[in-house]
């Protein structure tokens, strides 16, 4: 379980440049020098511009972008694998920027985990060594550390494999193995870039499950960086999509699939199965108080945070065409039909458009 008093993470006015005199170009780009032109002009490269992110205790943060758009880079401000040019990175409020070498050393050790695209593990140790070795480096008395090593190989399905050695295994038992040993040191934070990247589809949906069943036990702060906007949509409590350094758009999936913020983000969400990810509550008609009156309702009922795809499979077979959503209470907010439904699921102006009406409503 997460720490109750972990107080999540804070990315404040970061700026990453890279060059031999980055400082001295940090107030050009916050007056709007783009990357090319400190590129051409400076021979600089400009990784990040004024990133500013909130990551809750507990949650699943994506960050999300093409290749170059600066994710990778920012992950590896939060352990301070690269150093900003300027800005903050408060973990549990305090800021890594300004550790000294014993305490950023004791911070990694003990405060983060990451796992890595290519695995990252080590050739001539076993399955149950590479899992204990972050342990090891904390200095965990062996006898614990492989008790601690087994649990984590048993959760993600390697029980009977501690033996074997990373080539004997496929790229997904690898990835698994980067999981537990992860897990294993009990950090509050799970640094993950492009964890799954690497896998065949198959795996990478297993691996993803196998990652949200685990989150739901342990309640891990994790970092999760991607490319892919199936995987961060099914993942991320909320995602951050990034552009040449720069923040595009940051909320829920409800956010980026129903208002992109521009054309870039709208491309990135066309093709995006809506009815796993939109809501009931963002398709159906909301109730409208009658006067003097309450609202009595019988029937199916379905929950407003359920997705349309779910909740088509609730109305299959259902004599009533229409059915009565209810908020986490109980309390009747709305109906929706069969015929709303299933229409939501390709048509995403008349999401939105009714993702506002509904807010319009219940305001």
């Amino acid at each position: 379980m997460a720490d109750p008093a972990f107080g999540g993470i804070a990315v404040r006015n970061l700026y990453k440049i890279f060059g031999p005199n980055a400082a001295a170009h940090v107030e050009a780009v916050r007056n709007g020098m783009t990357k090319t032109e400190l590129n051409a002009v400076h021979g600089h490269v400009l990784g990040l511009r004024d990133i500013n992110i909130e990551i809750a205790s507990g949650s699943i943060q994506v960050i999300m972008g093409l290749s170059g758009s600066g994710k990778s880079t920012l992950i590896r401000h939060i352990n301070r694998l690269i150093d900003p040019t300027a800005g903050e990175v408060l973990v549990d409020g305090v800021d890594v920027v300004k550790m000294g070498a014993a305490d950023l050393r004791t911070f990694r050790r003990h405060q983060t985990a990451m796992v890595f695209q290519k695995f990252a593990l080590l050739p001539h140790r076993s399955v149950l060594d590479n899992t204990m070795f972050g342990l090891e480096i904390q200095g965990t008395e062996r006898a614990q550390a492989r008790e601690i090593a087994m649990r984590w190989l048993e959760r993600v399905g390697l029980k009977g494999f501690e033996n074997k050695y990373p080539n004997q295994l496929s790229g997904g038992m690898q990835q698994r193995v980067g999981l537990a040993r992860a897990l294993s040191n009990d950090a509050p934070v799970l640094l993950m870039d492009e964890a799954y990247s690497a896998l065949d589809p198959l795996i990478r949906m297993d691996m993803q499950s196998v990652l949200l069943d685990i989150q739901a036990e342990i309640r891990k702060t994790i970092v999760f960086i991607t490319h892919d906007l199936d995987e961060a949509l099914r993942l991320g409590d909320r995602i951050v999509i990034l552009r040449d350094g720069e923040v595009i758009q940051q909320g829920t999936s409800q956010d980026i699939v129903l208002r992109p913020a521009d054309d870039y983000v709208a491309s990135f969400v066309r093709e995006v199965n809506r009815g796993r990810v939109v809501h009931v509550e963002a398709v159906m008609t909301p109730l409208r108080a009658a006067a003097g009156g309450g609202y009595t309702h019988g029937g199916r009922s379905i929950a407003a945070n359920v997705t349309i795809e779910e909740a088509l499979r609730l109305l299959v077979g259902v004599p009533e065409d229409e059915a009565t959503v209810v908020d986490a209470t109980g309390k009747p907010v709305g109906t929706v039909s069969f015929r709303q439904l299933a229409g939501a699921m390709v048509n995403a102006h008349d999401i939105a458009g009714q993702a506002g009406e509904s807010r319009a409503n219940v305001a």
